[in-house]
């Protein structure tokens, strides 16, 4: 049987409690979990990323707080040895070294500082973690995107908060059930 098919048979048969702890580590939102573990048995795993992806979306603000809560500030390195620890770290793996291109013998210093005032400046305006999915992308591309995001009103940055969210608890979910970490 394939992994994501043995992976997914695995997820369907556990107790609920057990399948809310893995959904947890793909979105830290308690109701997020809840929901895509109400809804199984799954029959494949696009059927669990619509139902995941139907999930997230109906997220309630204090939810998605709850969930932002879980991840870590872009540029800082995740602590811990659990799984969504890990997955963070490999998100953000793009932020450390010299990653705009060129020889110049610059160290990253530079970038993680201004990543660092990036996000204070973002949690002074909106409250709450900036939120990027960060898979492929290095520090300077996160960066850019941070400062175009701080020219978000409420309204939109939420919308923008909540499709990270979505992109995240995505990749999060496929690897969950490739078996891989």
């Amino acid at each position: 049987m394939p992994a994501t098919l043995s992976a997914l048979a695995a997820f369907n048969a556990a107790p609920a409690g057990q399948a809310e702890e893995e959904l947890r580590a793909c979105c830290a939102s308690t109701a997020f979990a809840a929901r895509v573990a109400a809804g199984r048995p799954y029959g494949d795993l696009a059927g669990l990323l619509a139902a995941a992806e139907a999930a997230a979306g109906a997220l309630a603000w204090p939810d998605v707080l709850e969930a932002l809560a879980a991840h870590p500030r872009i540029g800082e390195r995740p602590a811990g040895a659990g799984r969504e620890a890990a997955w963070s770290r490999q998100e953000q793996s793009g932020v450390g070294g010299d990653d705009d291109g060129d020889d110049d013998g610059d160290d990253d210093g530079d970038l993680r500082a201004a990543l660092a005032e990036g996000n204070r400046a973002y949690e002074a305006r909106f409250g709450h973690v900036y939120l990027v999915c960060a898979t492929g992308l290095g520090g300077a591309e996160l960066l850019a995107r941070l400062r175009e995001r701080l020219g978000n009103d409420e309204e939109r940055e939420r919308a923008a908060v909540r499709g990270e969210l979505a992109k995240i608890t995505r990749l999060r979910l496929v690897k969950l059930m490739g078996g891989g970490e």
